[in-house]
């Protein structure tokens, strides 16, 4: 619990998983590592060795494992598809996640991301590359003290993808979170991590 406390004081995510598993699959074994405030840290792996489950542990979304995860109180979460309520426009999108935001910060948000002009769309009136940057947006929005992102470039196109990697380092480094990314993507985990972790084996350990 001291541990926990000093993590969620200083901004801090701090895993020290023992033991996960679905049934009789065991998923992952030990798992340790710690982030600090402005930091970002990159989990490779190939496709299926657990870099999902484990940020999921780590976001708070999974907590039937075995061991501890320290994080900070305000965490942000970006996955792979935006997970966007596909009724509601862009600005209540946001909103909805940060019902205190004025109606000026929302919009200077939606701006920052190169949506001001795009509020009052739906996701559905808007393409996967401005998807992505609205689920940006609504994880930058509440100034996040940690930030978990599970692949959050996948399947775009090279131009898109690029422009996405520009805008969320220049997001990261306003804001300063600890950040976890989870990719399979060697070139996004140079860009964008000051430290890479290698998850691999069966059941998945840091390599």
């Amino acid at each position: 619990m001291g541990a926990a406390r000093a993590a969620l004081a200083s901004g801090v995510i701090e895993a020290d998983i023992r033991s996960k598993s679905f049934g009789a699959s065991h998923v992952l074994g030990p798992v340790r590592f710690t982030v600090r405030p402005g930091e970002t840290v990159a989990i490779l792996g190939p496709s299926g060795v657990g870099k999902s489950t484990l940020l999921r542990i780590v976001a708070g979304i999974d907590p039937r494992f075995e061991g501890s995860v320290a994080r900070p109180e305000r965490m942000a979460i970006v996955l792979q598809e935006p997970t966007l309520l596909p009724w509601r426009s862009a600005a209540d999108n946001i909103r909805l996640v940060h019902p205190d935001l004025s109606r000026m910060k929302v919009h200077a948000m939606l701006d920052r991301v190169g949506l001001g002009d795009r509020p009052d769309h739906f996701p559905g009136q808007l393409s996967l590359g401005q998807q992505r940057r609205l689920a940006l947006a609504r994880a930058f929005a509440g100034n996040p003290e940690g930030l978990v992102m599970d692949e959050p470039f996948v399947s775009l196109d090279t131009e898109t993808a690029d422009r996405m990697l520009a805008l969320t380092e220049a997001l990261i480094a306003e804001t300063r979170p600890a950040t976890l990314l989870v990719t399979h993507a060697e070139t996004e985990a140079t860009r964008l991590a000051d430290r890479i972790l290698r998850l691999g084996g069966q059941p998945a350990s840091l390599a």
